[in-house]
């Protein structure tokens, strides 16, 4: 049966809900090994101990370093823990959250991408909240009275936005992904440090690139209210995306535009928290999920066919992006605008190599993929609610490319 009605008289509650969950306000300090910068930072807070988690690939890497050294530099006591190797998980979290509560950790320091950033929300949360069981955390919202544990958060990419977002992705027990709502999230301070992703394969650069733009530009169209300053934040997003991945695609070691893109990405965060995503997303989550493709890959396959399907429903916020890109002025008409928008995040699929993707989607899948696509796109309040019609006239849009 068809959730559509269903749908469409809920899609404005998600919006509603997050609002009343109160966001982080962290101190942001951005700039090429900016994170040697942590160790002053933890001293003026006071820390005495904290927790750096990492994962095997920057441990191998050595990108820990130069937090481990500015540290001791500063006279605070760290441990470290860097076994995360995949998603996060019960196991993972159990283990980091043990290791936090063993050491009386003060401060966690979050080093890497999405997967170690959700894993250390999680930690920070269930520290403050020893007598749940790990499994009793992965709950939709996880309250934490007053705050969890202090959390500094390290990107290594530019894409997730993790660093600054209220959920976490975590893998249950028995293999099935779950969100979860941290309410209470404290992450003091954003580093970001385009040291860490100056040295990303272009293929990664692109795709977290493209994710990001995914945040901002499903952030500005969605069908939630927020104030000036939020929207900013995603145009800017959006802006920032369009001129500065396409020179760090052609220059990989261009400062101005990796620290660009670290700023885009967390705006890209920001979006998540204020204004939801949408149905690029609901779409990129269940071929994902599906066929077992990279996010950032699904959500380029998925970017333009949903874009240009829900062309009229955002005709005005297409040319707003437009124009606010310097793709168009105010005298040009919204639709001419709306095009120019759309043919510019074309060229950049091509400019970052992604429009030669394989495509993954059968249509022998269209029915199990239509079911995914509507349950996931109840967490968003988009811009116009597909029916199982629409969802599937836009899976043939991918699959006729």
């Amino acid at each position: 049966m068809d959730t559509y009605v269903f749908r469409k008289q809920i899609h404005k509650l998600p919006g509603r809900v997050i609002h009343r969950v109160p966001l982080p306000e962290p101190q942001v300090v951005e700039g090429h090994g900016a994170r040697a910068q942590i160790g002053e930072i933890c001293k003026e807070k006071g820390y005495t101990h904290v927790l750096v988690v990492t994962d095997k690939t920057l441990r191998e890497l050595g990108y820990e370093q130069k937090i481990l050294q500015s540290l001791k530099a500063a006279g605070v006591r760290h441990t470290l823990f860097y076994g995360i190797d995949s998603e996060p998980t019960a196991a993972l979290i159990e283990k980091g959250r043990k290791i936090a509560m063993k050491y009386n950790t003060e401060c966690v320091i979050a080093l890497g991408g999405g997967s170690v950033m959700d894993t250390c929300k999680m930690i920070v949360a269930g520290a403050r909240l020893p007598h749940l069981s790990t499994r009793a955390l992965l709950v939709k919202f996880l309250i934490v009275p007053g705050k969890t544990l202090p959390m500094i958060t390290v990107p290594s990419t530019a894409g997730t936005g993790a660093e600054i977002t209220v959920g976490a992705v975590v893998t249950r027990t028995r293999g099935t992904k779950g969100s979860t709502v941290i309410v209470g999230l404290d992450v003091t301070h954003v580093i970001l440090d385009s040291e860490l992703t100056i040295h990303a394969p272009q293929v990664v650069t692109a795709a977290c690139g493209m994710d990001a733009l995914s945040h901002v530009v499903e952030g500005t169209v969605s069908d939630v209210a927020v104030d000036v300053e939020d929207a900013y934040r995603s145009l800017e997003g959006v802006k920032l995306i369009l001129h500065h991945l396409p020179v760090v695609i052609r220059e990989p070691e261009n400062i101005e535009s990796r620290l660009a893109m670290c700023r885009a990405a967390m705006y890209g965060g920001n979006a998540i928290n204020t204004q939801l995503a949408g149905y690029v997303h609901a779409f990129a989550h269940s071929i994902g999920a599906k066929y077992h493709i990279p996010h950032g890959q699904a959500i380029s396959l998925m970017m333009l066919p949903v874009l240009e399907y829900q062309m009229d429903a955002c005709l005005r916020k297409y040319a707003l992006m437009a124009r606010y890109c310097g793709l168009a002025d105010v005298h040009t008409e919204d639709r001419i605008a709306a095009e120019r928008f759309l043919q510019a995040v074309k060229d950049l699929i091509v400019t970052c190599g992604l429009n030669t993707l394989p495509l993954p989607v059968k249509e022998s899948d269209y029915e199990e993929l239509t079911r995914m696509v509507a349950k996931d796109s109840i967490n968003y309040s988009a811009p116009m609610t597909f029916s199982e019609e629409d969802i599937r006239r836009v899976l043939l849009r991918v699959t006729g490319r």
